[in-house]
């Protein structure tokens, strides 16, 4: 089986990580709940493309594995889990975010700037993919002022799933193979296990308060 040219596979790799960046705007902006969910099945799936280039590129078996993992859980499996709780709860819109989307947008502007400056000392890494590493660092922290911004507790969710597709870029821009096979697996069945909780938690929240804003929490205060 014959790699892909390395300056084919560099921009093939960069054109799916700049597609999971634009996606990753779009939820900052987006106040339909299906719509985000359906977004971060779009990017996950390119995130799942970048690893089965970097495994067909290395003929590392391990990340077609991840890749697999990926479609399945957070292509599949995720979303349809998350839809079933939106239609559940049937709250299907983002309640007003603490900032507005010129605002978030902007903001979200120089966190991206932010990740290419942190970025800019590994571009000389001789390494597939190490282009990447900008993007995936403002994954990072636009995943973070999401699950800041918003107040909806599944929104919030979502966020921690952009976070952690952050991280699963980084360790390709990083790595010439991805992180080792039961660090990845560890990953993934945390971050699983940890969504199925939340996800409980949102219905429990949606039951006692008829809402899921998380300010409302501060009513258990006694």
């Amino acid at each position: 089986m014959n790699p892909i040219q390395p300056e084919l596979a560099s921009q093939l790799i960069t054109l799916l990580a700049a597609g999971m960046l634009v996606i990753q705007l779009l939820m900052v902006v987006q106040a339909m709940l299906l719509t985000n969910i359906r977004l971060f099945a779009i990017q996950s799936l390119l995130l799942a493309g970048i690893a089965a280039v970097m495994a067909y590129n290395h003929n590392a078996s391990h990340v077609y594995m991840i890749a697999v993992l990926t479609i399945i859980g957070k292509v599949i499996f995720l979303p349809w889990l998350l839809n079933r709780l939106v239609q559940r709860i049937q709250i299907h819109q983002e309640i007003e975010p603490l900032l507005n989307a010129p605002t978030s947008m902007l903001i979200c502007g120089g966190l991206t700037l932010l990740g290419y400056v942190v970025a800019r000392p590994f571009t000389s890494l001789d390494r597939l993919g190490n282009n990447t590493l900008a993007i995936a660092l403002t994954l990072l922290l636009t995943g973070f002022f999401l699950m800041i911004n918003r107040r909806k507790a599944l929104t919030q969710v979502l966020a921690l799933l952009t976070v952690e597709n952050g991280v699963m870029l980084a360790a390709v821009a990083l790595t010439s193979y991805g992180m080792p096979m039961v660090v990845e697996l560890g990953i993934f069945f945390d971050v699983l296990v940890a969504v199925m909780v939340l996800g409980i938690l949102v219905y429990r929240i949606r039951e006692n308060f008829d809402s899921m804003d998380t300010s409302k929490l501060n009513q258990l205060k006694g």
